[in-house]
């Protein structure tokens, strides 16, 4: 009797630790599709810069060496 009810509580702990990553991995999978549809607005962006400024094509990598020097 006692080990049956040790080994359900272990088995609802169990569950509802699988409720927690399964929600915690829905999030992430949010987030990764968002920061997907970041990337492709900024090359975008990036595409719109270099037809309308194509001096920018040689300057951008100058450009984010300094924002990433900090």
């Amino acid at each position: 009797m006692k080990e049956e009810r040790i080994l359900n509580e272990k088995i609802k702990l169990l569950e509802k630790e699988l409720a927690t990553l399964t929600e915690k991995i829905e999030k992430m999978g949010a987030l990764l599709k968002e920061t997907g549809n970041l990337k492709r607005q900024i090359d975008g962006i990036k595409l719109f810069l270099v037809r309308m400024h194509p001096e920018f094509k040689s300057q951008f990598p100058e450009i984010m060496k300094k924002i990433f020097k900090k």
